[in-house]
Protein backbone atom coordinates (compact mmCIF):
# COMPACT_ATOMS: atom_id res chain seq x y z
CA UNK A 1 0.00 0.00 0.00
CA UNK A 2 2.71 2.33 0.94
CA UNK A 3 4.14 1.81 -2.46
CA UNK A 4 1.21 2.71 -4.12
CA UNK A 5 0.33 5.82 -2.46
CA UNK A 6 4.44 6.81 -3.48
CA UNK A 7 3.97 6.04 -7.08
CA UNK A 8 0.30 7.66 -6.93
CA UNK A 9 2.27 11.06 -5.06
CA UNK A 10 5.20 10.86 -7.87
CA UNK A 11 2.55 10.81 -10.43
CA UNK A 12 0.69 14.00 -9.35
CA UNK A 13 3.50 15.33 -9.12
CA UNK A 14 4.95 14.50 -12.42
CA UNK A 15 1.23 15.63 -13.84
CA UNK A 16 1.58 19.02 -11.73
CA UNK A 17 4.98 19.93 -13.43
CA UNK A 18 3.72 19.55 -16.70
CA UNK A 19 0.93 21.38 -16.23
CA UNK A 20 2.57 23.84 -14.79
CA UNK A 21 5.08 23.68 -17.97
CA UNK A 22 2.17 23.82 -20.35
CA UNK A 23 0.52 26.56 -19.02
CA UNK A 24 4.27 29.20 -19.18
CA UNK A 25 4.44 31.76 -21.22
CA UNK A 26 7.65 30.18 -23.19
CA UNK A 27 5.65 27.43 -24.41
CA UNK A 28 3.15 29.60 -25.87
CA UNK A 29 5.82 31.92 -27.64
CA UNK A 30 7.40 29.06 -28.89
CA UNK A 31 4.41 27.58 -30.40
CA UNK A 32 2.66 30.70 -31.64
CA UNK A 33 6.15 31.94 -33.06
CA UNK A 34 5.60 35.08 -31.40
CA UNK A 35 6.75 36.97 -28.06
CA UNK A 36 4.35 39.67 -26.92
CA UNK A 37 6.24 42.86 -25.13
CA UNK A 38 4.45 45.73 -23.14
CA UNK A 39 5.44 48.95 -24.26
CA UNK A 40 4.66 52.52 -23.13
CA UNK A 41 6.41 54.12 -26.01
CA UNK A 42 7.29 57.61 -23.61
CA UNK A 43 10.36 57.04 -22.12
CA UNK A 44 13.36 58.49 -23.78
CA UNK A 45 16.03 56.62 -24.61
CA UNK A 46 14.34 53.04 -23.12
CA UNK A 47 10.94 53.07 -25.64
CA UNK A 48 9.89 55.75 -28.02
CA UNK A 49 7.27 55.37 -29.82
CA UNK A 50 7.00 57.00 -33.78
CA UNK A 51 3.59 57.98 -34.21
CA UNK A 52 3.68 58.24 -37.93
CA UNK A 53 5.28 54.63 -38.62
CA UNK A 54 3.98 52.77 -35.36
CA UNK A 55 7.30 51.96 -34.89
CA UNK A 56 9.43 51.64 -31.72
CA UNK A 57 12.64 52.86 -31.06
CA UNK A 58 15.38 52.29 -28.11
CA UNK A 59 16.72 50.49 -25.12
CA UNK A 60 14.44 48.24 -24.33
CA UNK A 61 13.04 48.00 -28.21
CA UNK A 62 16.48 46.36 -28.76
CA UNK A 63 16.77 44.26 -25.37
CA UNK A 64 13.66 42.85 -26.81
CA UNK A 65 14.06 42.31 -30.69
CA UNK A 66 17.33 40.36 -29.51
CA UNK A 67 15.32 38.33 -27.07
CA UNK A 68 13.23 37.26 -29.38
CA UNK A 69 15.74 36.64 -32.20
CA UNK A 70 17.37 34.25 -29.55
CA UNK A 71 13.98 32.44 -28.67
CA UNK A 72 14.10 31.99 -32.86
CA UNK A 73 10.81 33.87 -32.89
CA UNK A 74 9.01 37.63 -33.58
CA UNK A 75 8.70 39.97 -31.57
CA UNK A 76 5.47 41.86 -31.42
CA UNK A 77 5.37 45.57 -29.52
CA UNK A 78 1.85 45.79 -27.50
CA UNK A 79 0.77 49.36 -26.36
CA UNK A 80 0.30 50.36 -23.15
CA UNK A 81 0.65 53.19 -20.28
CA UNK A 82 2.19 53.25 -16.90
CA UNK A 83 -1.54 52.44 -15.31
CA UNK A 84 -1.88 49.87 -17.17
CA UNK A 85 1.78 47.80 -17.26
CA UNK A 86 1.30 45.54 -14.46
CA UNK A 87 -2.23 44.34 -15.39
CA UNK A 88 -1.33 44.01 -18.96
CA UNK A 89 0.91 41.09 -18.15
CA UNK A 90 -1.26 39.46 -14.93
CA UNK A 91 -3.63 39.38 -17.61
CA UNK A 92 -2.50 38.27 -20.34
CA UNK A 93 -2.09 40.93 -22.96
CA UNK A 94 1.23 40.65 -23.24
CA UNK A 95 4.32 38.14 -22.49
CA UNK A 96 6.38 40.69 -20.88
CA UNK A 97 7.19 44.12 -20.44
CA UNK A 98 10.31 46.35 -21.33
CA UNK A 99 11.99 48.12 -18.26
CA UNK A 100 9.93 49.31 -15.40
CA UNK A 101 11.66 50.35 -11.94
CA UNK A 102 11.43 47.27 -9.44
CA UNK A 103 8.77 47.74 -6.64
CA UNK A 104 7.15 46.59 -3.74
CA UNK A 105 3.91 47.41 -5.26
CA UNK A 106 4.18 46.10 -8.76
CA UNK A 107 5.91 42.73 -6.77
CA UNK A 108 2.51 42.24 -5.06
CA UNK A 109 0.82 41.48 -8.62
CA UNK A 110 3.09 40.83 -10.97
CA UNK A 111 7.14 38.74 -11.02
CA UNK A 112 10.35 40.33 -11.94
CA UNK A 113 13.22 39.35 -14.10
CA UNK A 114 16.53 40.09 -12.52
CA UNK A 115 18.26 43.35 -13.02
CA UNK A 116 20.22 44.46 -15.90
CA UNK A 117 20.46 48.74 -14.83
CA UNK A 118 20.16 50.86 -11.93
CA UNK A 119 18.84 54.18 -12.05
CA UNK A 120 17.87 57.51 -10.23
CA UNK A 121 15.38 59.96 -9.74
CA UNK A 122 16.46 63.65 -10.15
CA UNK A 123 14.08 66.95 -10.95
CA UNK A 124 13.22 68.95 -13.68
CA UNK A 125 12.53 72.42 -13.90
CA UNK A 126 12.55 75.31 -16.40
CA UNK A 127 16.12 77.12 -16.93
CA UNK A 128 14.83 80.28 -16.04
CA UNK A 129 14.00 79.25 -12.67
CA UNK A 130 17.75 78.18 -12.25
CA UNK A 131 17.95 80.49 -8.77
CA UNK A 132 14.87 79.45 -7.55
CA UNK A 133 15.06 76.00 -7.27
CA UNK A 134 19.06 74.55 -6.16
CA UNK A 135 17.90 71.60 -4.12
CA UNK A 136 15.89 69.09 -3.21
CA UNK A 137 14.51 71.32 -0.25
CA UNK A 138 13.56 73.94 -2.48
CA UNK A 139 11.65 72.15 -3.79
CA UNK A 140 9.08 70.88 -0.99
CA UNK A 141 7.29 74.03 -0.57
CA UNK A 142 3.84 75.24 -0.26
CA UNK A 143 4.10 77.09 -3.27
CA UNK A 144 5.46 75.19 -5.78
CA UNK A 145 3.90 72.57 -7.70
CA UNK A 146 5.58 68.75 -8.75
CA UNK A 147 4.01 67.06 -11.21
CA UNK A 148 4.53 63.12 -11.97
CA UNK A 149 2.73 60.71 -14.40
CA UNK A 150 -0.06 58.73 -13.15
CA UNK A 151 0.94 54.58 -12.51
CA UNK A 152 5.08 55.95 -12.16
CA UNK A 153 7.25 55.19 -9.13
CA UNK A 154 7.71 58.64 -9.02
CA UNK A 155 4.08 59.40 -8.95
CA UNK A 156 4.29 58.09 -5.28
CA UNK A 157 8.02 59.24 -5.15
CA UNK A 158 6.32 63.25 -5.11
CA UNK A 159 4.67 62.51 -2.21
CA UNK A 160 7.40 61.13 -0.62
CA UNK A 161 9.81 63.85 -1.44
CA UNK A 162 7.46 67.04 -1.41
CA UNK A 163 4.92 66.26 1.00
CA UNK A 164 3.92 70.09 1.68
CA UNK A 165 4.05 70.86 -1.95
CA UNK A 166 1.21 70.74 -4.53
CA UNK A 167 1.06 67.27 -6.71
CA UNK A 168 0.07 67.72 -10.11
CA UNK A 169 -0.87 63.84 -11.76
CA UNK A 170 -0.90 63.82 -14.85
CA UNK A 171 -2.23 60.55 -17.41
CA UNK A 172 -0.85 59.20 -20.02
CA UNK A 173 -0.42 59.65 -23.22
CA UNK A 174 -0.06 63.82 -20.82
CA UNK A 175 3.52 63.58 -19.24
CA UNK A 176 4.53 64.90 -16.11
CA UNK A 177 7.44 66.98 -18.59
CA UNK A 178 5.07 68.17 -20.54
CA UNK A 179 3.45 69.93 -17.31
CA UNK A 180 6.41 72.16 -16.92
CA UNK A 181 6.99 73.33 -20.33
CA UNK A 182 3.35 74.75 -20.41
CA UNK A 183 4.36 76.45 -16.83
CA UNK A 184 0.96 74.38 -15.02
CA UNK A 185 3.68 72.59 -12.76
CA UNK A 186 7.19 74.21 -11.15
CA UNK A 187 8.90 70.64 -11.88
CA UNK A 188 8.71 67.53 -12.12
CA UNK A 189 10.44 64.40 -11.38
CA UNK A 190 12.21 61.31 -13.78
CA UNK A 191 14.75 59.11 -13.99
CA UNK A 192 18.10 60.48 -14.33
CA UNK A 193 18.66 58.50 -17.72
CA UNK A 194 15.15 60.47 -19.05
CA UNK A 195 16.03 63.07 -17.49
CA UNK A 196 19.58 63.77 -19.71
CA UNK A 197 17.50 63.25 -23.06
CA UNK A 198 14.97 65.82 -22.06
CA UNK A 199 17.31 68.60 -21.53
CA UNK A 200 18.87 67.20 -24.28
CA UNK A 201 16.22 67.64 -26.67
CA UNK A 202 14.22 71.44 -24.74
CA UNK A 203 16.64 73.82 -24.01
CA UNK A 204 13.88 75.32 -21.87
CA UNK A 205 14.59 72.54 -18.74
CA UNK A 206 17.34 72.28 -16.73
CA UNK A 207 18.29 69.21 -14.16
CA UNK A 208 17.88 71.01 -10.37
CA UNK A 209 21.53 71.25 -9.25
CA UNK A 210 20.86 68.27 -6.27
CA UNK A 211 23.72 66.64 -4.54
CA UNK A 212 22.61 63.69 -5.55
CA UNK A 213 20.15 61.96 -7.13
CA UNK A 214 17.20 60.05 -5.28
CA UNK A 215 15.85 56.62 -4.86
CA UNK A 216 18.74 54.81 -6.36
CA UNK A 217 16.54 52.16 -7.99
CA UNK A 218 16.93 48.50 -10.22
CA UNK A 219 15.05 48.15 -13.35
CA UNK A 220 13.78 44.51 -14.20
CA UNK A 221 11.16 43.17 -16.96
CA UNK A 222 7.68 42.16 -15.49
CA UNK A 223 5.94 39.07 -16.40
CA UNK A 224 3.65 36.66 -14.91
CA UNK A 225 3.93 36.15 -10.74
CA UNK A 226 3.31 32.24 -11.22
CA UNK A 227 5.19 31.30 -14.34
CA UNK A 228 8.19 30.64 -13.30
CA UNK A 229 9.48 28.81 -16.16
CA UNK A 230 9.23 32.26 -18.19
CA UNK A 231 10.83 33.95 -15.47
CA UNK A 232 13.92 31.12 -15.17
CA UNK A 233 14.75 31.47 -19.22
CA UNK A 234 14.51 34.81 -19.06
CA UNK A 235 16.74 35.35 -16.11
CA UNK A 236 19.19 32.88 -17.90
CA UNK A 237 18.77 34.66 -20.85
CA UNK A 238 19.69 37.81 -18.69
CA UNK A 239 22.83 36.44 -17.15
CA UNK A 240 24.51 35.15 -20.15
CA UNK A 241 24.18 38.55 -22.12
CA UNK A 242 25.09 40.14 -19.00
CA UNK A 243 28.56 37.78 -19.26
CA UNK A 244 28.33 38.91 -22.75
CA UNK A 245 28.61 42.43 -22.35
CA UNK A 246 25.34 43.49 -24.40
CA UNK A 247 23.53 45.40 -22.11
CA UNK A 248 26.92 47.23 -21.62
CA UNK A 249 27.09 47.82 -25.31
CA UNK A 250 23.69 49.03 -25.37
CA UNK A 251 24.08 51.64 -22.34
CA UNK A 252 26.98 52.92 -24.65
CA UNK A 253 24.83 53.41 -27.60
CA UNK A 254 21.74 54.72 -25.87
CA UNK A 255 24.19 57.05 -23.72
CA UNK A 256 22.54 55.34 -20.19
CA UNK A 257 25.12 57.04 -18.74
CA UNK A 258 25.12 60.40 -19.88
CA UNK A 259 26.09 63.00 -16.84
Amino acid sequence: MKFFKIVAATAVLAASTVSATAQSALNDILSEGVLKVGTTGDWNPMTMKDVATNSYTGYDIDVMTELAADLGVEVEFVATDWKTLVSGVTSGQYHITGSASVSPSRAKAAGYSDTYFSLTTVPLTLTENAERFTSWEDLNMADVSVAATLGTTQETQIKEFFPDAEHRIVEAPARDFQEVLVGRADASITSNVEANKLVAQYDQLMIVPVDAGRAPTPIAMLMRQDDQVWINYVNTWITLKQEQGFFDELGVKWQLLAE
